[in-house]
């Protein structure tokens, strides 16, 4: 658990408000939940080629299969290699 200099509880809303906000316009990027670093942060790493029970782990998903239900349409290259292993396969 993360405390104030107080040692009260940080509350959540604060540090998006006082500091990832102001980030976000500093950098001169467009307004996101901050939840959506975490699809961010899944959606590169799949797109790159990242095993996908790396990405459940380290989102701390209960399975891959999860995983891959809500990410598996980011990963565009998906078709092109499963494409291409069938063609090495029977070539």
């Amino acid at each position: 658990m993360f405390v104030t200099g107080k040692g009260t509880p940080i509350d959540a809303q604060n540090i998006i408000n006082r500091f990832f906000k102001p980030l976000l316009k500093r950098a001169q990027l467009s307004a996101i939940r901050w939840h959506d670093l975490r699809h961010t942060y899944a959606t590169l790493l799949l797109a790159r080629g990242t095993h996908p029970t790396y990405v459940q782990k380290s989102l701390g998903h209960a399975s891959v299969q999860l995983t891959l239900d809500l990410y598996s349409y980011w990963m565009p290259s998906m078709g092109r290699n499963t494409a291409e292993g069938i063609h090495e396969a029977l070539g």
